[in-house]
């Protein structure tokens, strides 16, 4: 089988995979392609801090000359990048920061220990901002370069974005799964929190970091979900139309979205009703309101902690937000923290009322399209207070703003139903990606 030439739209995982088992193609051609992409983006998109293409070449080649590649688990032969986060034992991890310039971690962390137990080819590190704050690498959008890719996952966003791979990981503490995601027109699920074991991951705010991943579908998504866990993999339902209860939720940030985002938005609301799912408006209470707020609250207070060690020795190599946050980290009091923390803990259960008769919330992603410049990501408002509350989120991609580029909605799910709630939003993509 010849691969497609398009370099923008190359096959999926899950077709990898089906081409794979059917011997219609090699785990060599199938890197061969991503590199090609590779070569032929990477010098306007900088998505990438290091390829591993050496290593990635020979483990391709142990999966071709393998006479049962199932048994190698459900990723063999498909190429996932890595976000520079994450350690690695085999390449540097720099963590977005100079600080970390050239460290070289002892072990993989535990997702990329567990891509390598799924087979999986890691091509290599992707950029993301300083400790997955908000000061940006070199990464371009892939369909803009003059405009934010966002953050923090912004490498990985922008490889599976631009063909690179199939598949990313990221991680999101406040926005930085959901927006890059929107941005760059591409799936981004954040899961429920604490699901995912985040040993080897470079934290930020314990209560808040979770591990993540990006595709160009909602069953690419799915495969990740599976080969972290140790799953079967089955492709995900496709519900019919009336089926699909959906709650409409414009948000208390609702204002902070630009015209672009709430046409957008409006937008999504009419096809998905016009395609006959059922949409219920909701309202969150307005003793709600602060969680954003909250969020912000116990990022900068666990920040603090989690970078104690570079706050004492490096802190003039810290960026100026950076500073900013662990600042504002060091004046909150505990009895502040812990009353941010008990707002949070009464908005799930304020959020699980919300969501008893819907199967998930549909909310903004992003204010709008990626912001001109490289200077900023973004910001993060619309995921602050999903982030916090704990729930699985997914960015859906198909809709564009004024200038073409992608803005995608948001799905917030119930507690550890991510299947579900990722064939909702494959159910969902149908509608949003349909031409007018």
């Amino acid at each position: 089988m010849i691969l497609s030439s398009n370099p923008v739209l190359p096959m999926s995982a899950i077709r990898i995979r089906e081409e794979l088992a059917r011997r219609s193609t090699t785990a060599r051609a199938v890197l061969e392609q991503s590199l090609d992409v590779v070569a032929a983006r990477e010098p306007t998109v900088h998505a990438w801090t290091l390829l591993g293409d050496a290593a990635a070449r020979q483990w391709a080649d142990v999966l071709d000359g393998d006479a049962d590649r199932r048994d190698r688990g459900l990723l063999a032969g498909i190429p996932v990048a890595v976000k520079d986060l994450m350690d690695t034992a085999d390449m540097p991890t720099a963590y977005g920061s100079a600080i970390y310039a050239g460290h070289q971690p002892a072990r993989d962390a535990a997702c990329v220990a567990r891509l390598r137990e799924a087979g999986a080819t890691i091509l290599g590190k992707t950029v993301t901002t300083e400790f997955a704050y908000f000061s940006p690498g070199a990464t371009t959008n892939p369909w803009d370069a003059s405009r934010t890719p966002g953050g923090s996952s912004s490498g990985s966003a922008a490889a599976v974005a631009s063909g690179m791979v199939p598949l990313a990981l990221g991680s999101q503490t406040a926005g930085s799964l959901i927006r890059p995601a929107s941005y760059c027109g591409v799936f981004g699920l954040k899961p429920t929190h604490g699901v995912f074991c985040l040993q080897g991951v470079k934290g930020l705010s314990p209560s808040l970091d979770t591990l993540g991943w990006l595709a160009r579908t909602a069953d690419d998504l799915e495969l990740m979900r599976c080969a972290l866990l140790g799953e079967a993999f089955s492709p995900l339902e496709r519900r019919p139309a009336p089926g699909c209860r959906i709650g409409v939720l414009r948000t208390h940030e609702w204002p902070e979205a630009q015209p672009d985002g709430q046409a957008a938005f409006d937008e999504a609301v009419r096809r998905l009703r016009a395609s006959g799912m059922q949409l219920l408006e909701k309202r969150m209470p307005d003793e709600q309101a602060s969680l954003a707020e909250d969020q912000k609250r116990v990022m900068a207070y666990e920040a603090v902690n989690e970078l104690a060690f570079e706050l004492k020795n490096h802190a003039l190599a810290l960026s100026h937000p950076l500073r900013e946050l662990l600042n504002r980290g060091q004046a909150l009091t505990r009895p502040e923290y812990l009353a941010a923390q008990l707002r949070a803990a009464i908005g799930r259960r304020v959020a699980q009322d919300l969501m008893a008769d819907v199967d998930a919330l549909l909310v903004p992603a992003a204010p709008g399209e990626a912001p001109l410049g490289l200077d900023a990501t973004g910001d993060p408002v619309f995921s602050r207070v999903w982030t916090l509350l704990g729930l699985p989120c997914v960015s859906v991609p198909g809709l564009r703003g004024l200038h073409g580029m992608p803005i995608g909605m948001q799905l917030v799910g119930h507690p550890h139903q991510e299947r579900a709630l990722l064939a909702l939003a494959g159910s969902v993509h149908l509608v949003l990606d349909t031409p007018l």
